[in-house]
């Protein structure tokens, strides 16, 4: 990647992701930022909101990651690409571990401002992330 201050903050914020450092999740998204995630009506608000996010995942999949694949800019607007990878040891949504590894791919689209992340919509696969758990059928 290009070593340009939106690539160096993302890479920074998987960092944030993939340790859940609390210290960092401050540095770099806003007190009253709004993340939206598909498994909730309302948003989760600001570093708090992050972690309990990435304290869901970790449930299921303790050892989770999130690789940057993609990154778009635009202004004050970012989209990102990721593949999570991870182990199914704990439950998730209810789905007993099965010890079971899972490649999903996420969308994820920010809105930035004085240089911290105040919006995030996320879009991981549910669907395939099931499926690789055994929860949903998969296709044919």
């Amino acid at each position: 990647m290009m070593t340009d201050p939106v690539n160096t903050f993302m890479l920074r914020f998987v960092q944030f992701i993939n340790t859940a450092d609390e210290k960092l999740g401050e540095e770099l998204i806003a007190p009253n930022a709004e993340f939206f995630v598909p498994y909730k009506s309302e948003p989760l608000i600001g570093p708090p909101g992050w972690l309990a996010a990435i304290e869901v995942m970790r449930g299921g999949f303790p050892d989770i990651q999130w690789r940057l694949e993609e990154l778009i800019f635009e202004g004050e607007k970012i989209a990102a690409r990721y593949t999570m990878r991870g182990t199914h040891e704990g439950a998730f949504f209810g789905v007993p571990a099965t010890g079971r590894q899972i490649t999903v791919q996420t969308m994820n689209f920010y809105d930035m401002a004085n240089g911290k992340i105040v919006g995030e919509r996320g879009q991981p696969d549910l669907l395939g992330l099931l499926q690789q758990i055994g929860a949903v059928p998969a296709p044919g």
